[in-house]
């Protein structure tokens, strides 16, 4: 499977959470994308799975996830359906 994004360390910052993607140092405030991590413990926010193709992070502990793309802001648009002849 080939790795969508590179996250090399995730850390925690009071209130924001700091996660090293591709090279570049990325900085989100968890008010605006997650209050459960927001209000997580240290332990809590500290168990968690990176998807194998670097999409996205998963906390067990939280029932909680957070999507690269999502914290980047891009959106992929669907292919539209061709039509077959």
């Amino acid at each position: 499977m080939d790795k969508i994004y590179n996250i090399e360390s995730i850390d925690f910052d009071a209130d924001d959470i700091i996660i090293k993607i591709d090279g570049k140092v990325h900085k989100f405030p968890l008010t605006q994308h997650s209050t459960k991590l927001l209000n997580a413990t240290v332990m809590q926010r500290q168990n968690f799975r990176i998807s194998p193709s670097g999409y996205g992070i998963h906390w067990p502990d939280l029932d909680e996830d957070l999507s690269i793309d999502g914290l980047l802001g891009i959106r992929h648009h669907p292919a539209k359906d061709k039509k077959v002849s």
